[in-house]
């Protein structure tokens, strides 16, 4: 089996559904796959597929001192020499109105969306910054704007971007890109969540598809070190929103 050593490293958190096990299958055959995920048991199997891959096994919501997330990355950097693409795809949906949703949505939505997203860059900038890689964030149209029942997504969203943003100019100097890449509405489990939330009939046509957005982030990814795909908007080419 092939290792860090001989092929270059991707590591995507969220590997094991939706976007991100999408980048994880495109990347496989030339990449050294990080594959994070919360259960160890999918984890497991879907490294086991690969040709050359290990797994983050990680609950992003438990990123506090001590907790899950540090612990596997603690584990996690030492067999890291350098990483040349690193994919934050993980993430969770609250859906619901300020007045009515809980605050634990608000601070759950915060620390999975955007702390752990900056835990886990932090712990693995020394390893970007060894091979200039490229960090890709999968963030949404909610990063843009907002709407009714979606302030707590969209707040979560919104300062992805600005950690992204904040991240680019910092590691300018240091060779490393940073993308952020925001889809549309795109047929996964977590669009299943949102439109059950809606109350809406399911229309897988309506919605891009994971292909599609893996082929955005290639284009980060091929475009190489000289240059630096800052921002990637991809929506769906014939979606759009219902009037109340």
């Amino acid at each position: 089996m092939s290792s860090p050593q001989t092929r270059p490293v991707a590591v995507v958190t969220g590997g094991t559904r939706g976007i991100g096990l999408g980048i994880v299958r495109d990347l496989a055959p030339t990449h050294h796959v990080v594959v994070g995920g919360r259960s160890e048991e999918g984890v497991a199997r879907l490294v086991a597929e690969l040709p050359s891959a290990q797994g983050l096994v990680a609950d992003l919501a438990d990123c506090a001192p001590g907790g899950s997330l540090e612990h596997a990355l603690a584990d996690l950097v030492p067999t890291l020499p350098r990483v040349d693409v690193l994919v934050h795809s993980a993430g969770i949906l609250r859906h619901g109105t300020v007045a009515e949703a809980p605050v634990a949505d608000w601070a759950e939505s915060m620390t999975v969306n955007v702390v752990a997203v900056a835990a886990v860059t932090r712990a693995l900038l020394p390893a970007l910054r060894a091979a200039q890689g490229l960090v890709i964030a999968v963030n949404s149209g909610s990063g843009f704007t907002s709407g009714a029942r979606s302030g707590a997504y969209s707040a979560s969203k919104f300062a992805l971007r600005a950690l992204t943003d904040a991240l680019r100019e910092e590691e300018r100097a240091h060779g490393v890109r940073v993308t952020s890449l925001h889809p549309g509405r795109v047929d996964t489990d977590m669009q299943h969540e949102l439109v059950g939330h809606e109350g809406a009939d399911y229309d897988a046509t309506a919605y891009l598809d994971v292909e599609s957005v893996v082929a955005a982030a290639r284009l980060a990814i091929d475009a190489g070190p000289r240059a630096s795909v800052d921002l990637v908007s991809v929506r769906p080419r014939g979606w759009r929103p219902t009037s109340d």
